[in-house]
């Protein structure tokens, strides 16, 4: 009876210790990383900093994208020059765009004008306002449905410019950045003088790079005799496989037709490749060190508790629960360090940096966006870390051999 007795004393109820292998891990592991608090800090910190860099750059590229995607609005089209890759490079004749502009398939306006916006789009250079280097800025001249076409644009000084006038209205981030664009200011190209008579932002667009005018006053400035582009909204953006049919029937026309959401994301290709390669490459190289330094903190963590671990085994936990502890600590660890990385790169956010697009060759502003896809995908990539670094360190701690890990009491 009493030999029955001292057997309940040993194993109450039958799986007590496997129960007890899933709950004691957890807390096992977040007690360690809070009694090595320096260590933890150091590794963290490691780990935050590479974080930091794969979060911005996911964050520039989705800024970028969105800051010429959502230059588009999905019910527009714009028809330029076969094989030509921007505005700049195409022309569009008169008689083209009055082709176009007969389209059935374009919506109207008030009084029944279509709603079609022909354009000339040319790249001078202007001085910024914090130094002397010029960057290349778009004059972009537009018909009367121009701002129609672009509803996300909003004046926030002054006025519209007057068709036939020698007057401009700036973007923003233009107004911001380059001299003698504020409001009631003055700019010289084209052989002549323009008044800034507005400026408008444009929902952080790429249109908030740009400089407005008359499209008839630029072409006779800049002695064109056709068109960058023609732009115009469709009355069902379901009819737009059958309005670009229709212009690459026609013989008359060597003209290729986008929606305008495509067109913008298209210009954001080469420059978003670039940081995404050069942003990933850096990731990648810093990340190795940030895996080598959990793996050499893990190493540390298993070699000062031996005896810990020769004790966990003696009481009955299983070499896969040892080796599910280790990699928990390993994966809190990359976790900690990924909220931080991920706090420091939201910040980010409020910063607007400017670059040239090498597509259109001009200045274009952006800044950092963090989207709930970008953080889950930056979380991944933490744990992702600590996951790799944690797991022969883990192995090592689940083989060790009960025997020797006691000697260590």
């Amino acid at each position: 009876m009493s030999g029955h007795v001292r057997r309940r004393d040993v194993v109450p109820w039958p799986g007590l210790a496997e129960r007890a292998v899933k709950i004691i891990p957890f807390a096992y592991s977040l007690r360690n990383l809070w009694a090595r608090r320096l260590t933890t800090a150091l590794t963290a910190g490691g780990m935050a900093l590479v974080v930091f860099v794969f979060a911005t750059v996911l964050m520039l590229d989705q800024g970028l994208k969105e800051t010429l995607v959502d230059t588009g609005q999905p019910d527009n089209a714009v028809v330029i020059r076969k094989g030509s890759e921007t505005e700049v490079q195409s022309a569009v004749e008169r008689s083209q765009a009055a082709l176009i502009e007969s389209l059935p398939q374009i919506a109207r306006g008030v009084g029944g004008a279509p709603l079609v916006s022909k354009e000339t789009v040319v790249l001078i250079t202007l001085a910024k306002r914090d130094g002397d280097k010029p960057a290349n800025v778009i004059i972009r001249g537009v018909g009367p449905a121009g701002a129609a076409l672009r509803p996300q644009l909003r004046l926030v000084e002054g006025r519209m410019f007057r068709p036939g006038s020698g007057e401009v209205a700036v973007g923003s981030s233009i107004a911001a950045r380059f001299r003698g664009m504020e409001l009631g200011g003055a700019v010289r190209f084209g052989g002549r003088d323009w008044r800034v008579v507005g400026v408008f932002d444009a929902g952080k667009s790429g249109f908030d790079s740009e400089i407005w005018g008359d499209a008839d006053q630029l072409l006779q400035t800049f002695r064109r005799n056709a068109y960058s582009s023609v732009v115009f909204r469709l009355e069902d953006p379901a009819l737009f496989p059958a309005v670009r049919r229709s212009l690459d029937d026609d013989p008359r026309l060597t003209l290729e037709t986008k929606p305008e959401r495509t067109f913008y994301a298209d210009q954001s290709a080469v420059l978003a490749n670039f940081i995404n390669i050069l942003g990933l490459t850096l990731s990648v190289i810093f990340s190795v060190g940030a895996v080598i330094g959990a793996a050499i903190t893990m190493y540390a963590a298993v070699a000062s508790r031996t005896a810990e671990i020769g004790t966990l085994r003696a009481l009955g936990f299983r070499r896969s629960s040892v080796l599910m502890a280790f990699l928990v600590e390993s994966l809190l660890l990359s976790l900690l360090g990924g909220l931080a990385g991920l706090a420091a790169a939201s910040l980010m956010q409020v910063v607007t940096i400017s670059t040239m697009n090498w597509q259109s060759f001009s200045e274009l502003a952006f800044s950092f966006r963090l989207t709930p896809a970008i953080a889950v995908r930056t979380l991944l990539f933490a744990l992702g870390m600590g996951l790799v670094g944690g797991f022969m360190p883990a192995a090592r701690a689940a083989r060790m051999s009960i025997v020797n890990a006691l000697r260590e009491l």
